[in-house]
């Protein structure tokens, strides 16, 4: 599980937009994922299955603050990610696409998630969701169209 656990706290930062809450979110998954050992089957991927709980635990997480607050989504300007780049322009750029990805919706902005940012292909990207490949391509093709739309339009018509 060490192994795994810098990818997997990436996609929890990822998913919940806050380092506290995908560090609770990383310790939930691996309290589950030792609880639940026995539901491992040796020779499959450890990674697969432990996002896959990630995912499974985030969405309950989200439908219960829905429940309590209405809400469960944070805006990206509240993510705190430290600066390491010295280049202000791509900074401002990679804030503008992050901010572009975390307006996508939940299915898209998963699907990008896991086959841009961490690798996998579209059929462990759909076995992480629990969706047919060809959904997970249909998602990705809409955040692509989504996104470039979006990054094509000139700043006198986004005002």
């Amino acid at each position: 599980m060490a192994a795994v656990y810098p990818r997997l706290w990436r996609y929890a930062v990822a998913l919940t937009g806050r380092r506290d809450w995908a560090d609770d979110l990383v310790q939930t998954t691996c309290v589950r994922a030792l609880d639940k050992a026995d539901q491992f089957q040796a020779g499959t991927h450890l990674d697969r299955w432990l996002f896959r709980m990630t995912q499974r635990i985030w969405l309950n997480e989200l439908r219960s603050r829905k429940v309590r607050t209405g809400g469960g989504l944070v805006p990206v300007e509240d993510i705190d990610l430290p600066d390491t780049s010295p280049d202000v322009e791509v900074n401002i750029f990679a804030r503008d696409v992050l901010n572009k990805v975390n307006a996508l919706p939940e299915a898209q902005r998963q699907s990008v998630l896991l086959v841009y940012v961490e690798g996998f292909s579209y059929k462990e990207a759909a076995e992480i969701m629990d969706i047919p490949v060809g959904t997970v391509m249909s998602r990705l093709a809409g955040a692509r169209k989504r996104l470039n739309t979006q990054m094509a339009e000139p700043e006198d018509l986004k005002r």
